[in-house]
């Protein structure tokens, strides 16, 4: 007879988002807004990937902890998640604040979540899943909650298979074949120490790897606390999880891994924001909106469909909204309310779009500016276009030739890739 399926308490589950990072290494994506609400996919925000992950797995008590530059954050949360006066389901921001207990800003994922705990315990819940809100990904947390519950565990890390190149950019996890954790490294260099944080033959034959096959777990940043561990794990001056808690907590708790094996991408940099994106135009892309049932939610602005004219495209996601002439687009993300004039060539080109649509009275500004959008006859390669940028007649926007890291006058370049921030202006005629 088997054994009967765990009725898994998600009405007792809160999931806590990390928002409040100020994501140096995306800059300049990061100069006026938080790391999650970076735009992604043409119309959608970071933060939308951990939330819808949570509403799809019945996850509906929510809290998105904020910090840094979190005002178009905020905008978009308040904006994008509401439900009614009928169920006890909410998405609700918990801002850095001073109180009678202190006034610090968060110091780290462990801080944010100390300094706010008061709120969790009010809600009564069982389990905390905590969560990155930074990170590319679809996964059900009901399986990690029920691997959880079943193993009887204090604490569960998600963990990612990663080769021996990648395992020294994170924190590594070593694990018995019953996935308990018995050690970990923190971005381990020396190849010796590596070597003795293989994963197990037994535990890589289990979730259909060669036992041959080098491979380690990487912390993905995803965590379920069950509450009376979390209570006790917060209950000193530690302030990160990853550097911090759960180092210490693997001595005193049962720590148990869950090893997700689909598709995961920390958009930590200006490259790896590239990659990711450019790869959702592909045929077969690794991440897809697609998926029926498992929806990715954002903000809903009821814009009109694009109207494209005499424009050769390949490979691109052209949004909602967008007027394009006569151009030619190659491996492109196209964002909402885009304006590309005609004579335009775009190719591996990350083009964010526009936050509203100017009034065909405002023709010449004032200030001679060029209206937002990509003027006629304007050739750009290897960029990314935040919104709202003013970009001429004539311009020429590539990095080649370039330093792959250098700041110049209403551009930067990084990773190679040239970034022209958030209402920009590019004069007409200027080659960058």
């Amino acid at each position: 007879m088997s054994a009967r399926p765990i009725l898994l308490p998600l009405n007792r589950t809160l999931a806590i988002i990390m928002g409040g990072g100020a994501g140096t290494r995306l800059f300049p994506l990061t100069k006026e807004r938080a790391k999650p609400a970076v735009p992604l996919g043409g119309k959608y925000r970071l933060v939308d990937i951990p939330i819808s992950n949570c509403l799809n797995s019945g996850l509906r008590s929510i809290y998105v902890l904020t910090q840094f530059n979190s005002m178009s954050l905020h905008r978009h949360i308040n904006a994008s998640y509401k439900f009614d006066n009928f169920t006890p389901s909410f998405v609700e921001i918990l801002a850095a604040q001073q109180t009678p207990e202190g006034s610090r800003w968060y110091q780290g994922t462990a801080d944010a979540v100390r300094q706010n705990m008061r709120y969790f315990l009010e809600r009564q819940a069982d389990y905390l899943v905590i969560l990155s809100g930074d990170q590319l990904y679809r996964m059900d947390y009901r399986d990690v909650l029920r691997q959880h519950i079943e193993t009887k565990a204090d604490i569960t890390l998600a963990t990612i298979p990663v080769n021996r190149a990648d395992a020294s950019g994170f924190g590594i996890m070593h694990t018995d074949e019953q996935r308990r954790v018995i050690e970990f490294v923190e971005k381990p260099k020396d190849p010796a120490v590596l070597d003795s944080l293989r994963i197990p033959p037994d535990l890589l034959r289990s979730i259909g790897h060669p036992e041959t096959e080098e491979l380690f777990q990487a912390s993905m940043g995803i965590y379920v606390f069950s509450r009376k561990v979390l209570i006790e794990c917060l209950d000193n001056d530690l302030v990160d999880f990853g550097k911090h808690v759960i180092p210490a907590a693997i001595e005193k708790y049962q720590v148990n891994a869950y090893i997700f094996q689909g598709y995961w991408e920390d958009i930590g940099t200006i490259k790896a924001f590239f990659d990711a994106n450019l790869n959702l135009a592909e045929t077969n892309p690794s991440f897809s909106f697609n998926i029926p049932g498992a929806p990715v939610y954002t903000h809903p602005r009821f814009l009109p469909a694009s109207v494209i004219s005499n424009t050769k495209i390949d490979q691109a996601m052209i949004s909602d909204g967008c007027v394009i002439t006569d151009s030619t687009i190659d491996r492109a993300i196209i964002g909402i309310r885009s304006i590309i004039n005609p004579g335009c060539k775009l190719k591996n080109v990350i083009m964010m779009g526009a936050d509203y649509y100017e009034s065909d009275l405002s023709e010449s500004p004032a200030n001679g500016h060029p209206r937002i959008g990509i003027g006629q006859g304007t050739h750009i390669e290897n960029a990314i276009i935040d919104k709202n940028a003013r970009i001429g007649d004539n311009v020429v926007i590539s990095p080649a030739g370039k330093a792959a890291d250098y700041d110049g006058e209403g551009f930067y370049i990084r990773d190679g890739i040239v970034v022209v921030p958030k209402n920009s202006v590019i004069p007409s005629g200027t080659w960058l």
